[in-house]
């Protein structure tokens, strides 16, 4: 299990109570203000922690979804215009506007831990939008899994997802051509 400094001053009591912990090996340092239980903490977990208010999104969240099994080389997080910028070398930040930043977050168990993500429907939704900006063969491939979940999806909520956007109807006649 992961912690923050501030879970390891309540726990240990003191700074040098947790020193003390550390050289006994019963807590890891992972980075910088993140301790484990554990002697290895997954990065997916470091970053859940680290980033609170981060959602998972883009190519991040198409893999955490199976709609795709490009592994991608970064974690793809988006936060609102107002936060602050991530300087994490690990992280593609992505400034969604406060309107529309709530709209299908949802909260996902993947490999033991729980990450803050955007739904499906949701990601169809970007899919369509930003489709010129992936190439062809990984947009056909979210795509075609797209297709074979379609029975799966809460159509109402990508609707709803699509008239936030000014361009929403082109969304959905895109969706409707190309997915249904």
């Amino acid at each position: 299990m992961l912690y923050t400094y501030n879970d390891c001053i309540k726990e240990y009591g003191s700074d040098y109570q947790l020193k003390k912990a550390l050289s006994d090996q019963k807590l890891y340092k992972v980075e910088k203000g993140i301790y484990s239980s554990e002697k290895y903490a997954s990065d997916l977990d470091v970053i859940s922690l680290k980033y609170p208010n981060a959602v998972f999104t883009d190519e991040s969240a198409y893999y955490y979804h199976d709609l795709t099994d490009v592994i991608p080389d970064h974690f793809f997080l988006a936060t609102r215009r107002t936060d602050s910028r991530i300087r994490d070398k690990r992280v593609i930040q992505s400034f969604i506007s406060n309107e529309v930043f709530d709209h299908g977050i949802i909260d996902m168990s993947y490999n033991n831990a729980v990450i803050r993500i955007y739904s499906r429907e949701r990601m169809l939704i970007e899919l369509m939008r930003f489709r010129s900006r992936y190439p062809r063969d990984y947009y056909k491939e979210i795509l075609l899994n797209y297709r074979r979940i379609i029975y799966d999806l809460d159509f109402w909520k990508v609707e709803e997802y699509a008239a936030l956007f000014a361009n929403g109807d082109n969304i959905m006649k895109i969706i409707e051509t190309e997915v249904l």
